[in-house]
């Protein structure tokens, strides 16, 4: 019984009959179905494809593990031992860093930035140096210090790394100074730049890396650091990492995740790309009502097969079944072909960089595309769903069970007369067992009447 209702299904989508207004309009159906299919998966393939960038983009300035005060912004260098976090499994180097906001003053430029100290293991941790646009990442010239400054930052300062001009870093001092001398408010140390890197316009809009003892000189933090990162082995989980970290540090620290440091920002990227699934599932939904529109008409024109399938003794669940898997036929057809023509987009974008990217925002010259597998069950998924849901709704509404029932009765009735009544008893029969007894029983009690009439 499952491949009956596949079967009329089957034979009235791909029918040769004249019923070429109905066919035209489920292959409108199925196109209008199609077209939102296909923008979704590139569209979801395209947010893969970005949020995959910013994600190694970050990679490049984000530990793998960042170790913070719970309390204060910095701690001593000692107070977190580095050999001890050295030998917990996973554990591959441990880098010290300190942040402070200062003036930069640049060839009579001035800017606020964001001073990152950093001792000679970063780059080790964090590959900061695979972000040079210019110059070169070296914090040190023998015995001088020197700057790795963003691109944003080197922009509005007006910074050339062939240039032998220092950058003069301005931070006020911690405790009493003289209201009388205007500059003794104010820490300065020259440094000359090195290089520019380019990540974001956030990151490299702001930050300027410079060498930990300078820094600490700088900010009057002597063997303090505001921050420990934390490099893990390939493979490792970062998750049993932090916890074994946070158990050999105790409660006087925080340990985050990469993912914990963005959080926030991880997060609404999360938001976004559902917001964009639902957005063009609505699309969706208002696309459907040509579906519905070319299933009501397919059941007013098969009002007579209706019939004859009552006759044989097809019960409503069997009738709904069949119009049920024409609205789903025609849906997932229109799915289907959405689906393929929006990876081979996809792919093709991947693969060719069909559509580049304008300016030099990004590090790519063409849009990103990422196809994940997830993506493409849960679409597939969803639309399996929903052809079932508005198809079922559907037939529902155009055929009840109370209207089966009197149409049921008409036709028996209609039918049951003595020159076809053999002939519909042993069709009845032969298809519906259980259900012509009753009928057989009134056809003979007819044909007695008339025999006695006579």
């Amino acid at each position: 019984m499952p491949r009956l209702p596949l079967f009329f299904a089957r034979r009235y989508l791909f029918s040769r009959k004249s019923h070429s207004v109905i066919n035209i309009i489920s292959g409108v159906s199925a196109f209008s179905v199609a077209v939102p299919v296909m923008a979704m998966v590139v569209l979801l393939s395209v947010f893969n494809g970005f949020e995959g960038l910013i994600k190694t983009m970050y990679r490049s300035f984000d530990p793998d593990l960042a170790i913070m005060p719970a309390r204060g912004q910095v701690f001593a260098t000692d107070s977190v031992p580095r050999d001890e976090l050295l030998r917990i499994d996973g554990v591959r180097e441990v880098s010290y860093s300190l942040d402070g906001n200062a003036l930069l003053e640049y060839r009579g430029h001035q800017f606020f930035g964001m001073i990152r100290g950093v001792d000679s293991l970063y780059a080790e941790v964090v590959p900061v140096d695979s972000m040079t646009v210019e110059g070169q990442y070296r914090l040190r010239f023998g015995d001088m210090p020197e700057a790795f400054v963003g691109q944003g930052v080197a922009s509005a300062l007006g910074v050339r790394t062939g240039l032998s001009s220092p950058i003069t870093v301005y931070v006020p001092r911690r405790g009493r100074v003289s209201p009388l001398l205007p500059y003794s408010f104010y820490r300065q140390q020259p440094v000359f730049p090195s290089g520019v890197f380019a990540l974001e316009a956030e990151i490299d809009g702001e930050y300027v890396f410079v060498p930990l003892d300078f820094a600490q000189r700088l900010f009057d933090y002597s063997g303090r650091a505001s921050t420990a990162a934390v490099r893990l082995a390939d493979g490792a989980s970062a998750a049993r990492a932090k916890e074994a970290v946070a158990e050999c540090l105790g409660n006087d620290f925080r340990v985050l995740t990469r993912y914990e440091q963005k959080e926030s920002f991880y997060r609404i990227m999360t938001y976004e790309k559902w917001g964009i699934y639902f957005i063009i599932l609505l699309v969706l939904l208002v696309a459907s009502f040509s579906l519905i529109g070319s299933l009501a008409m397919l059941i007013i024109d098969k009002r007579k097969d209706i019939r004859t399938l009552m006759t044989l003794g097809a019960d409503v669940p069997l009738l709904r079944k069949i119009f049920v898997s024409e609205g789903m036929m025609v849906y997932l057809l229109g799915a289907a072909g959405g689906l393929v023509l929006g990876l081979a987009l996809a792919l093709g974008q991947q693969h060719f960089g069909w559509l580049k990217l304008s300016g030099q925002t990004f590090l790519l010259d063409a849009y990103p595309v990422e196809v994940h597998a997830a993506d493409l069950v849960w679409i597939t998924l969803t639309f399996v769903v929903m052809s079932y849901l508005i198809s079922s709704l559907t037939v529902r509404a155009m055929i009840p069970r109370r209207e089966i029932k009197m149409e049921q009765y008409t036709v028996f009735t209609a039918l049951c007369h003595p020159a076809e009544s053999d002939h519909i008893a042993l069709r009845i029969a032969a298809v519906n067992p259980h259900k012509s007894g009753f009928i057989i029983i009134q056809l003979v009690q007819r044909r007695l009447v008339s025999i006695k009439m006579k």
